[in-house]
C-alpha cells in the first residue's frame, strides 16, 4: 500500500517547478561531469580528485606529454585511475619482457615463426623506490613506434610539499630490436626539491629452485650473473643465463638536480637439451653473455637506443590507419596498432641480423617486395580473433602470434613468415584489406559491401616501391580509392586500373596528390583494383575477365541482386564509358 501511494503521488511531485529544475540541473551536471573526462576532472576538482594529491598533479603534467602520441595512435597508457587490462611488454622474438608481472619469456628456437613462449622465474626489472615517500602516483605507456614501455612515477616525500617538489622517476624498458640478446632499463630521476633524495635500488630476482644469482667481476666492473632453466617437452630443458650491470643499492640525488643511468642486461639461452649437457652448455652461454656485455659497456648507450628506435620506426613505415568507422564489427585504431605491436614484439627480425649473408639478405628482401599468392582468401578486417579488442595477458599475446603465423602460412604467405617481423607486418597489412599478389599483378579484392568504413594501408612493398592504398568516402558517403607511390631506389613504372580495367591503365607517379579511382563492382565479383609493372598485362586483362556487368558502387548497393537493370561491359576504352545500361 505504501509503495502504491508513493507511485500515485509521483506525477504530482514531477509537476512541481522546483523539482523539475532540480532534476534538469542534476542531469546537466552529470553530462558536464562525463564530458570533463578523468584528466579534466582532476584539474577541475583539485587535489581531492587526484591519486596521491600533490603526486597526482605531478603525474598529470607528466602524462600530458603522452597525449599527442596516443591521439596519433602511436601508443596507449594506463594509470591507477584508468587502468587498462593490457599487457605492457617489450620484445624482439628472442626475449619478451612483461613489465607488469616482471617476468622474462624466452624462445626455444631462433627460426622465424617461433616465439618466446617459455616463461622463466627470472625477474628482469630492477626496483627504484624513494625512501620515506608519503604518496606515489604512477602511469605506464606502451610506445608502439619506439618498441618500448615507458613508466613514470611521481613520489611526494614525507614532508608535505607542492607538486613542483615531487620526485619524478622515469623509466624506459627495451628489448633491443636489432640485438636480440640485449635488454635495457633506462632510469632518469628528477629532484626539484630543496633537499636531497635517497632512493633504494633492488633486484627482484627469483631465488626459486630453478634460478640462482651471484655477483662476479667483468674486467673492473661488478656484474650480476643469474642462471636457471625452463623445463620443456620430452624431458628436456632450456638453459637461461642473464648477466646485468650491477647497480649501487642506494642512489642519492642532490637538491634541484637530476640523475640518469642505464642498466644493461644480456640474455643468452640454449635450445632444448638433455640435462646431462647442462654444465658444458652453461659454460658456453656464460662466456658468450660476458663477452657481449663487455662490448656493450664500452659502447655508446645513446647510439644503442637510436639503433633500436630506428629499427622499430622502419617497421612501422608499413601499417594500417583507421580513418572513419561506421559499424561495431570493424576494429578500432587502438585495436589494430596494439595487435600489430604485439605480433612484431613476438617476431624475430632476421633482416636486422648482422651475421646474415648477402645471398640470404637478398632472398628475404625479394620475398618482401613480391610475395606471390599472399594474401589469398577474404580480408581479415572483420576477423575478431585476429584483431581482438581485448588481450589481457602475455600468454594471450603468444596465442595470438601462433594464430597469425598459422593464418599467414595457410594463406600463401610462407615467404613472409620466413622474413620475420618485416614479413609479418607485410602479411598483416595485405590481409587486412584483402590484397593479393598474383604472378603478374597486385589486386585489391575487398568486399564491396563493407566499404562504408574509411581506412588506409600504407607501406605495401611492390618491387622497390612502397604503395599506399586508402578507401575514402566523399561528401555523399560514396567510397573511392586513393593510391600513391613512394619510390625507394631505382624508379620502376607502375600502372593501375579499377575493376574490369575498361579504361586505359594509369601510370602511377610519386606526386603528393596521388591517384583516385572509382569503386566499380563487377558481376561476377572481381578485384576492385589491379596494380602491375606490366602495362600490356593490364591491357590484356580486360579481355580475360569475361564479365556480365559492371556497376558503380552506389548502384550495386542499391541493387545488389542486379535485378533492376542489365549492364554489359564496353570494351572500347576510347569511348570513355565505363558501363552501358540496356
Amino acid at each position: 500500500m505504501w509503495l502504491q501511494q508513493r507511485l500515485k503521488s509521483l506525477p504530482g511531485l514531477l509537476s512541481s517547478s522546483w523539482l523539475r529544475r532540480l532534476l534538469i540541473g542534476l542531469l546537466l551536471f552529470l553530462m558536464f561531469y562525463w564530458y570533463l573526462g578523468t584528466e579534466r576532472r582532476w584539474k577541475f576538482f583539485g587535489d581531492s580528485g587526484m591519486p596521491g594529491g600533490a603526486a597526482g598533479q605531478c603525474l598529470l603534467s607528466e602524462i600530458h606529454r603522452w597525449n599527442s602520441l596516443v591521439d596519433r595512435g602511436e601508443g596507449l597508457y594506463s594509470t591507477s585511475e584508468e587502468q587498462l587490462d593490457t599487457p605492457f611488454v617489450s620484445g624482439n622474438g628472442h626475449i619478451l619482457i612483461d613489465i607488469d608481472s616482471n617476468k622474462l619469456w624466452v624462445a626455444s628456437s631462433s627460426q622465424p615463426g617461433s616465439a618466446p613462449v617459455h616463461q622463466t622465474e627470472y625477474s628482469p626489472r630492477f626496483g627504484v623506490h624513494l625512501e620515506g615517500k608519503r604518496a606515489e602516483a604512477q602511469a605506464t605507456m606502451l610506445w608502439f613506434r619506439k618498441g618500448s614501455v615507458l613508466s613514470v612515477r611521481c613520489a611526494s616525500p614525507a614532508a608535505p610539499q607542492s607538486p613542483r617538489d615531487c620526485i619524478t622517476i622515469r623509466e624506459e624498458f627495451i628489448a633491443h630490436r636489432s640485438r636480440p640478446n640485449v635488454y635495457v632499463q633506462r632510469i632518469h630521476i628528477s629532484n626539484p626539491s630543496d633537499r636531497a633524495a635517497i632512493l633504494d635500488v633492488s633486484s627482484e630476482i627469483s631465488y626459486g629452485n630453478k634460478f640462482s644469482t651471484s655477483v662476479e667481476n667483468l674486467e673492473s666492473r661488478e656484474i650480476i650473473l643469474s642462471s636457471g632453466r625452463v623445463s620443456v617437452e620430452n624431458n628436456r630443458i632450456i638453459l637461461v643465463v642473464v648477466i646485468s650491470k650491477k647497480m649501487n643499492n642506494r642512489i642519492q640525488v642532490s637538491a634541484k638536480s637530476e640523475y640518469t643511468d642505464n642498466i644493461l642486461s644480456v640474455v643468452w639461452t640454449s635450445g632444448p637439451i638433455e640435462s646431462s649437457k647442462s654444465e658444458e652448455t652453461f659454460s658456453a652461454l656464460k662466456d658468450g653473455a660476458k663477452k657481449e656485455l663487455g662490448e656493450l659497456l664500452t659502447a655508446s648507450v645513446d647510439e644503442l637506443i637510436v639503433d633500436h628506435q630506428q629499427a622499430w620506426m622502419d617497421l612501422f613505415i608499413s601499417g594500417v590507419e583507421m580513418r572513419k568507422i561506421t559499424d561495431s564489427n570493424t576494429p578500432s585504431s587502438r585495436t589494430v596498432n596494439t595487435t600489430l605491436y604485439y605480433i612484431l614484439s613476438s617476431s624475430i627480425a632476421p633482416l636486422l641480423d648482422q651475421r646474415l649473408s648477402g645471398e640470404e639478405r637478398s632472398s628475404l628482401e625479394s620475398s618482401l617486395n613480391y610475395a606471390d599468392h599472399c594474401f589469398s582468401g577474404h580480408a581479415t578486417m572483420h576477423a575478431e580473433n585476429l584483431w581482438p579488442e581485448r588481450v589481457s595477458s602475455t600468454a594471450q599475446i603468444l596465442q595470438l602470434f601462433t594464430l597469425w603465423t598459422l593464418t599467414l602460412q595457410k594463406r600463401g604467405c610462407k615467404v613472409l613468415v620466413a622474413a620475420g617481423a618485416h614479413g609479418a607486418m607485410q602479411g598483416m597489412v595485405l590481409s587486412f584489406g584483402g590484397l593479393q599478389f598474383t604472378e603478374n599483378h597486385l589486386q585489391f579484392q575487398a568486399d564491396p559491401d563493407v566499404l562504408h568504413n574509411s581506412y588506409a594501408l600504407r607501406g605495401i612493398h611492390y618491387n622497390q616501391d612502397l604503395i599506399n592504398l586508402a578507401v575514402l568516402l566523399d561528401m555523399e558517403g560514396k567510397p573511392f580509392l586513393h593510391l600513391s607511390v613512394k619510390p625507394q631506389e631505382k624508379p620502376v613504372k607502375l600502372y593501375a586500373c579499377e575493376a574490369g580495367c575498361l579504361n586505359d591503365p594509369v601510370e602511377l607517379t610519386s606526386e603528393m596528390k596521388g591517384h583516385i579511382f572509382p569503386v566499380m563492382v563487377t558481376q561476377p565479383i572481381t578485384p576492385l583494383l589491379y596494380i602491375s609493372t606490366d602495362l600490356r598485362h593490364l591491357q590484356d586483362l580486360r579481355h580475360t575477365l569475361h564479365l556480365k556487368a559492371i556497376l558503380a558502387h552506389e548502384e550495386h548497393m542499391a541493387n545488389s541482386s542486379y535485378t533492376t537493370s542489365t549492364v554489359v561491359p564496353v570494351l572500347n576504352p576510347s569511348s570513355g564509358a565505363r558501363y552501358k545500361e540496356l
